[in-house]
């Protein structure tokens, strides 16, 4: 298959952020055997930090040393790492991809994910661990100092900073509570509160309690000497000698790309962020949020806990889902009319309504008279047949599908050249003989005998007239496009494994394969083409691009 640039890949899940959450996530995903693509802006929370601590067994490492050898060991488990940022995602809303007109094929569910500088991807779960910005007070010379003496987290860079002169930077109501625990490191405590308001009488009392100053005056500027914090300027003149400052930064969560889906979120003295459970899981089912984009006061630890419990849940849901899929087939089987009913009437129309190109570039030639589609869909073939001049028959199992075909041959004027019905082609005959005896893309996911519908349906082609069935040819793994479900190249049919989503995979023979297995008799036909032809195939949303291989085979009745 040679995909376009525009072509996206399709993956069982994709972790936006390659920090400490989004890695651990990928880890349990890659362990669990799906397939994962992380993608990384570059950009940690902790990469102005020289050292990470309270990270048991990494205890004095480079947050960055880390993420290296996170990324070292996820190659074991084939996860891929990307640089890149996200955009949009969008939810793709789409069904698992059947028989039908064969364009606009689809898995149900997928999220498309959207990038600034590669093509789409889609993927049947989210992990977002794209990590926060920290918005800092405009004070000249506080971000110099950031993640060196101007810190956020006393669990993280206390004992550093133990028993020297430091203060806390009111930003926000939460800069008191953090004046209280800071007094834990240092005697030598100053709260400069104009930044977040004096706190109330109690809670002063208890600050001067344990020896905290308490300074109203605003800081107009961090003070410095040969690149080593010295202390803070007041607006009423003083300075104060310090060696560090805390400070609560204001979290701005990296999230835009999702703010079309609508995401509960919630609010907190930090700021605005993702609402998730104890599990990771969003109010979206196919997204869950790990560490500071979800949690702005996460920790490494805390982050790394939070990722791995998302990664674990969204395999669980994936496993749940890959059943559900399996048991909806396994049940069907035997019922092939119930599953494709299912199939249509639970959706809106599953096909865009064009006719296959391959289908109508052979058939284009061909003397205008009465045609028989077998496995109609939603009818893009059998309109354009009638637009093209042809009296049409076309049967389907699916009522749902044979309706909504109907309603196109009405909208596109030709409802008088079409006759629609609803049947199990098991069973349906017919005293009629046709020009033409078509079938495009007649696969199921569900045991269906095909073999013995075609064989019956050439008995319907009056001599002289034509039988032509259009498939999808795989001949390896490269083949297939990124949304289309995994067939099964070797068993018989109905028989293969099952896909990503639980579907048993129909069988999908070679022109070659399709001959010997119709074995229809030389002395009475004509294999007037048999060959392989390639086409651009467009996905589901309308974005997704990939050149694909058509089986052909097409059959002369000899007069």
């Amino acid at each position: 298959m040679n995909i376009t640039e525009k072509s996206p890949e399709h993956w069982d899940a994709i972790v936006v952020g390659g920090g400490a959450a989004g890695l651990s996530a990928a880890l349990m995903l890659g362990r669990a055997r799906r397939r994962v693509l992380v993608v990384d802006a570059g950009e940690p929370r902790n990469r102005f930090a020289a050292h990470m601590h309270g990270v048991l067994g990494h205890e004095g490492v480079d947050p960055l040393e880390l993420l290296r050898r996170g990324r070292e060991e996820l190659r074991q488990y084939d996860v891929t790492v990307r640089s890149g940022s996200v955009t949009v995602v969008r939810d793709s809303g789409v069904d698992e991809a059947g028989s039908g007109d064969g364009t606009n094929e689809g898995n149900a569910g997928d999220l498309t994910v959207e990038f600034a500088d590669a093509a789409p991807a889609t993927a049947r779960a989210l992990v977002v661990a794209s990590g926060q910005t920290d918005e800092l007070p405009d004070i000249p010379g506080l971000r110099d100092f950031w993640g060196s003496s101007v810190l956020h987290c006393p669990y993280c860079h206390g004992w550093e900073v133990r028993g020297s002169r430091i203060a806390v930077l009111g930003t926000s109501a939460m800069s008191a509570h953090q004046a209280q625990l800071v007094r834990q490191w240092t005697d030598d405590l100053v709260f400069l509160t104009a930044g977040s308001g004096a706190p109330d009488a109690e809670v002063a009392a208890r600050l001067r309690a344990r020896g905290v100053r308490l300074e109203e005056s605003p800081v107009t500027s961090v003070l410095s000497e040969d690149g080593r914090l010295t202390g803070v300027s007041l607006a009423d003149g003083p300075q104060i000698a310090l060696d560090a400052i805390f400070a609560a930064p204001t979290a701005r969560p990296h999230d835009r790309f999702l703010d079309g889906l609508d995401l509960e979120r919630t609010t907190s003295p930090l700021g605005t962020v993702l609402a998730v459970d104890q599990f990771g899981a969003t109010s979206h089912p196919r997204i869950w949020a790990a560490g500071n984009v979800a949690n702005p006061g996460a920790t490494v630890p805390v982050s790394m806990a939070a990722g791995s419990m998302a990664g674990g849940m969204v395999n669980m849901m994936l496993v749940n889902e890959d059943f559900d899929a399996a048991t909806l087939a396994h049940d069907a089987t035997g019922a092939p009319a119930e599953f494709w009913e299912g199939q249509y009437a639970g959706h809106g129309p599953r096909w865009s309504g064009a006719a296959n190109a391959t289908t109508a570039a052979v058939v284009g030639p061909l003397p205008v008279g009465s045609a028989l589609e077998l496995g109609c869909g939603e009818g893009g073939d059998a309109v354009w047949l009638a637009e093209q001049g042809w009296r049409v028959t076309a049967v389907d199992l699916s009522p749902t599908a044979v309706s909504r075909g109907a309603e196109a041959a009405a909208t596109r004027g030709v409802a008088d050249r079409v006759d629609w019905v609803s049947h199990d082609l098991t069973t349906w005959t017919t005293d009629e003989r046709f020009d033409l005896v078509t079938s495009s893309f007649f696969h199921s996911p569900v045991e269906l005998p095909r073999t013995q519908i075609l064989r019956r349906a050439a008995e319907w082609v009056r001599p002289g007239g034509h039988l032509l069935l259009v498939t999808h040819v795989f001949e390896s793994e490269a083949d297939i496009p990124p949304w289309a479900m995994r067939p099964d190249t070797e068993g018989r049919e109905g028989q293969g494994e099952h896909s990503a989503h639980g579907a048993a995979h129909p069988v999908l023979l070679t022109p070659t394969e399709e001959v010997a297995e119709l074995a229809l008799d030389p002395a009475v036909w004509e294999v007037v083409l048999e060959e392989i032809r390639p086409r651009e195939a467009v996905g589901p949303d309308g974005i997704q691009t990939a050149t694909v291989k058509d089986g052909v085979v097409m059959y002369r009745k000899r007069p």
